[in-house]
């Protein structure tokens, strides 16, 4: 009986990895049409809930909006390996303090979480946020973690993607947004469904100015050698 146990849970382990491994491959080439979070708002809103979102690719975004969203949640994300260890460091230690609670997730366990999994805290939810961190890190580039995590975050109501964002909140495409235009539609990504870009609080105006004050001082931020993975 043991044996017989085993055997399977071996045979759903191997399982487990086949598919999962392939549906990260599959999408480091194809277009994300949909994710859990879209099909769970979907079902939480009305007759009248609409999702917008409308694939690019990363060139027909701005530069401006990929370094606005670098800067606000994931200023080491061209360097780290998935996981910036000194900001969950950081994040232990001020809510060990009693302080504000935080997080330290970044952009690439973002990606894993908005595109193959659910939004909830649990320990398993997180360990399987743990793990398509690291095959993605593994298959992907950082340009195709980005370009995946651009077209999938939710930006508001409904609206998930920076092509569908941009038309929402500014009524252009997302190529042509400006430094302050990208830099108000990052602002509002910690609780999108609670702020809005356009017109912003004075909380968000705050927050855009921080923001691309960042992005001032970032530098140069190019990802060209990242296309050659």
């Amino acid at each position: 009986m043991i044996k017989k146990t085993l055997k399977f849970l071996f045979k759903l382990v191997l399982w487990f990895l086949g598919i999962t491994i392939l549906w990260v491959v599959l999408y480091k080439f194809a277009p994300v049409p949909y994710t859990p979070l879209m099909a769970i708002r979907a079902v939480q809103g009305d007759e009248n809930y609409e999702t917008k979102h409308d694939w690019k690719s990363i060139d027909e975004i701005s530069v401006y909006l990929q370094l606005a969203v670098v800067s606000a949640e994931d200023q080491n994300f061209l360097h780290h390996n998935g996981f910036d260890y000194l900001a969950i460091e950081k994040a232990y230690e001020n809510n060990k303090k009693g302080k504000r609670l935080r997080g330290a997730s970044t952009i690439s366990q973002q990606t894993a979480k908005n595109v193959f999994l659910w939004p909830e805290r649990s320990w398993f939810r997180k360990g399987l946020e743990v793990y398509f961190t690291f095959l993605i890190e593994t298959l992907w580039s950082k340009e195709r973690i980005l370009e995946v995590y651009l077209n999938s975050i939710e930006m508001g109501n409904g609206v998930y993607g920076a092509e569908a964002a941009s038309h929402f909140w500014f009524n252009k495409a997302a190529k042509n947004l400006s430094q302050y235009e990208a830099a108000a539609i990052a602002a509002i990504l910690p609780s999108p469904l609670r702020y809005r870009a356009n017109p912003a609080s004075n909380f968000i105006e705050n927050r855009k100015a921080w923001i691309v004050k960042q992005m001032r001082n970032f530098g140069t931020f190019n990802l060209t050698e990242e296309k050659a993975k």
